[in-house]
């Protein structure tokens, strides 16, 4: 009697035990960063207390001063921003996690298949990381100038407000937002021609998708500042649009829609903001 049903029987379910590792190791890393950023991120505010005291869009509730920028606290922003962009954008990588490791357990790696994932995992948040240092520098300079609410991390005039909207709607429909469209929504074909071998190969990977990843999802990111950083109504509803894109059919289609609802409500509150 052939033993070919067993050993298919056996490759299955250690497949099956592969696939509930990594996502339940997604699942982990998104609850812990989730967490830390509704509580506050060290702030003195929780994200619930910002998002109930959320004003309309560029009338931002008026405050105390704005935090002295000490490097304890540059450090502190910088730690929200990229734990806020681990907790927002780890979802959306889960297909390419979940194939990568798959590849893996099927080449000649099997045995470092979870080390690579991790390395590649590590990669991709980089990315955000090199993200998130800009955001801060930013969000920086705005209260420098005054255009930005320190405590409530929100843009402090309609005018940028709804410029900000519509160079982000705008973007949705550039070719650089497409072709990183693209790559992202395709793991097979991103694998294939950015195949890499050993740890330092799974970890230029995972910059190099990260870096797609970047160039996709950087303009609706920036749209935080226009709703607030810590605004749970906007992180998930911008969430939801990156996984929207990623993973729905038709993904330029609601690029456009996405980006003429972005555009046409940034241009009112430009308007009004006059």
């Amino acid at each position: 009697m052939s033993d070919t049903a067993p050993r298919t029987g056996a490759v299955e379910h250690l497949a099956r035990n592969d696939r509930l590792i990594v996502l339940g190791a997604i699942c982990l890393i998104v609850l812990l960063a989730g967490l830390y950023t509704i509580y506050g991120a060290g702030m003195q505010m929780t994200a619930l207390d910002m998002t109930r005291m959320a004003r309309p869009i560029g009338q931002p509730m008026a405050m105390g001063g704005a935090q002295p920028w000490t490097p304890a606290y540059a450090l502190l922003i910088f730690l929200m921003w990229w734990i806020m962009m681990i907790a927002m954008m780890v979802p959306s990588a889960a297909p390419m996690l979940l194939l990568f490791t798959a590849v893996k357990k099927a080449g000649a790696d099997t045995r470092q298949a979870h080390r690579d994932n991790f390395l590649f995992l590590c990669g991709y948040l980089l990315a955000w990381c090199l993200f998130s240092a800009l955001a801060t520098a930013l969000q920086w300079e705005l209260e420098l100038v005054g255009l930005s609410n320190g405590p409530m991390m929100t843009v402090s005039s309609r005018a940028l407000a709804g410029g900000m909207l519509i160079a982000a709607g705008l973007y949705q429909v550039t070719p650089l937002k497409q072709a990183c469209l693209s790559h992202c929504r395709s793991p097979a074909n991103f694998l294939t021609r950015h195949k890499r071998s050993g740890a330092l190969g799974a970890l230029t990977m995972g910059l190099h998708h990260g870096a797609y990843c970047l160039g996709c999802c950087w303009a609706l990111m920036i749209l935080l500042f226009v709703g607030g950083v810590m605004n749970l109504y906007w992180i998930v509803g911008l969430a939801l649009i990156v996984l929207a894109e990623k993973l729905l059919p038709h993904a330029r289609a609601f690029a456009a829609i996405t980006g003429s609802l972005m555009t046409g409500v940034g241009g009112y509150v430009l308007i009004t903001g006059l």
